[in-house]
């Protein structure tokens, strides 16, 4: 499940890219069931005048760290600092499948193994340059160099032909990406292993859905990229609207590409602001934003706000408790799983989340909208999300029962639990500090461990700063034992960028030779069939629910407060939004 996040349209940060834009702020915008059919996803369609200044705001209590490349970009705050520039190669339907109305066509030869890529004549970057073959092509350069330490190079990238030599140096170029009319041509053919089942769907992690230009970048050392002013202060876009001014970490303002392909969008400016968490709900009301999200826990204070229109959908994304069992070998380029981890015991992971009162603390702190999730594939999904998983409601009875059975045992007079071999245990559990309520929600969890004899206690006394968070669990810092977070999920289903052996994201760091059959099946020629592919799918996720490596706990509501002289912005997958957002006449 490629990361990405719904930007109005989607696959807008690239494909297996899109595997991680981890975490950010996937479960702050939210709103409620019973307020659900009142929300549309589209503003209400009026006729648009051109011109004015749209304010946008960016709920974050840690300023962005705006990385505008979307191979070296972590996080889905990025992302969404990005948006208004950042056009995917690919339009899509609204079941998220690629046509070729967007700025390149794509043509799929399952029997030669290829895809074909073309850029149409007169897209062109925010400079005036056309984009080109070359640029697409570049995209996986920067991705799979070592240089650039990407955190997005992943498993299914190493399918395309020649991916895994150029990674590892051993060749200068990635030989099984084409150019048949050259470098400054418009076409790539790209040539695979194997074909896969998810190829024709946005997101699938397996190509790449973005372009990056080379003209503009070649002169920067891979391992200079990252802090570049090209990439952090001066990016170029072929969206609809282009950089004007950074000011780092706290607004960014955009003016409209003059070269965007399909024609001058309607604004004459859009200001992108940051604002801390508490703020928001008085922001709302005082309509000091067109465009601002929806913090669950204020949406009482809100709902009866005039001239707004909410407008929502649940996202394709999910919350969850992740167990540290192992590390990431970067020179193996794979994780190592630690049979003797102190969370590797299947009993304590499931006693922890037992233990959780996920119901009751999504009514208090949501105003009920958002809700516990039983598996690790939403329901969106379809056939391919398995109903008949329990998940595990709280059942305090039962994690005391898994402990003892386990070994857990508590000496005479102390109060917690101790392992199997009789030494202490401290379970430190990272906590991100993005939502107004995480340390209320979390010192609840913790007081629910400690129930049940287990030590538990907050990495740093209490929800990291964002940033740090990221950079902790990704490293696999040894001061963390639990962690929680989210992912905002990319439209094709597969999970295998998230939990392989060879993915950077599977930060819980378990290994198994049982999952990593079950996840090939799922990408396997077999599952062209979608019976197949549906079973496929069931078994992964009664193996996930089996062994309880990654747990999850909750999705909301995504609602946003738009203003209502606002039309044409949209969540449909197929919106071209920023093109179409306008003011009303």
């Amino acid at each position: 499940m490629k990361l990405s996040r719904v930007l109005g349209s989607v696959g807008v940060v690239s494909a297996a890219a899109l595997a991680l834009v981890a975490c950010g702020k996937s479960s702050n915008n939210n709103a409620g069931a019973k307020d659900a059919k009142k929300f549309k996803e589209t503003t209400p369609v009026k006729a648009v005048k051109k011109g004015g200044t749209l304010s946008y705001a960016e709920e974050t209590d840690t300023p962005f760290t705006g990385i505008f490349n979307n191979e070296l970009s972590t996080s889905a705050i990025d992302s969404d600092v990005a948006q208004f520039g950042n056009e995917s190669l690919f339009d899509v339907d609204d079941s998220y499948k690629i046509n070729s109305k967007g700025p390149a066509t794509f043509k799929l030869d399952r029997k030669a193994k290829t895809i074909t890529i073309e850029v149409k004549k007169g897209v062109k970057w925010s400079d005036g340059k056309q984009v080109t073959a070359k640029d697409v092509e570049y995209e996986y350069e920067v991705m799979a160099n070592k240089g650039t330490k990407s955190q997005r190079y992943t498993a299914s990238l190493q399918n395309i032909v020649g991916v895994t030599e150029y990674h590892d140096g051993k060749a200068k170029t990635i030989s099984g990406i084409d150019m048949p009319d050259g470098a400054n041509g418009r076409k790539v053919v790209i040539h695979f292993k194997e074909m896969k089942p998810g190829m024709l769907q946005s997101g699938n992690g397996y190509f790449l859905e973005s372009a990056e230009p080379y003209h503009y970048l070649k002169d920067v050392p891979f391992d200079k990229l990252l802090s570049d002013d090209k990439v952090r202060k001066q990016p170029l876009f072929f969206g609809p609207y282009k950089v004007q001014k950074v000011v780092r970490g706290q607004s960014v303002t955009y003016v409209p590409n003059e070269h965007y392909w399909r024609g001058k969008p309607n604004l004459d400016k859009i200001t992108m602001e940051v604002i801390g968490t508490n703020s928001v709900s008085q922001a709302i009301k005082s309509h000091k934003f067109d465009i601002t999200g929806v913090l669950n826990a204020q949406w009482n204070n809100v709902k009866d706000t005039k001239n707004v229109n909410f407008i929502g959908k649940i996202p394709l994304s999910y919350n969850y408790l992740g167990f540290k069992v192992g590390k990431f070998d970067k020179k193996a380029g794979k994780n190592v799983e630690d049979k003797n981890a102190k969370m590797n015991n299947v009993s304590l992971r499931k006693a922890m989340a037992y233990a959780m009162n996920i119901d009751a603390v999504t009514k208090r702190y949501s105003n009920g909208l958002s809700f516990r999730v039983n598996t690790l594939i939403p329901a969106q999904f379809g056939d391919f999300s398995d109903k008949s998983i329990k998940g595990y409601p709280y059942n305090l009875k039962k994690a005391n029962e898994l402990l003892d059975k386990a070994g857990y045992k508590k000496r005479k007079g102390e109060k917690y639990r101790r392992q199997p071999n009789g030494k202490k245990l401290t379970i430190n559990v990272a906590v991100r500090g993005t939502q107004p309520n995480a340390e209320k929600i979390w010192t609840n969890y913790i007081q629910q461990w400690q129930k049940i004899g287990l030590d538990a206690k907050f990495v740093g006394g209490r929800p990291m700063e964002f940033n740090s968070w990221v950079q902790d669990v990704q490293a696999d810092s040894p001061k963390i034992d639990v962690f929680e977070g989210g992912w905002s999920l990319s439209s094709e289903p597969s999970p295998m960028d998230l939990y392989s052996e060879g993915a950077p994201y599977n930060m819980a760091r378990f290994v198994s030779p049982t999952q990593s059959k079950l996840l090939t099946n799922i990408d396997s020629t077999k599952a062209f069939n979608h019976k197949y592919r549906v079973q496929a799918f069931d078994k992964w996720q009664q193996w996930m629910y089996d062994n309880a490596y990654v747990v999850p706990t909750t999705n909301s509501w995504s609602v946003t407060a738009v203003n209502d002289k606002v039309t044409g912005w949209s969540l449909k997958p197929s919106a071209n939004s920023w093109y179409d957002v306008g003011f009303t006449k």
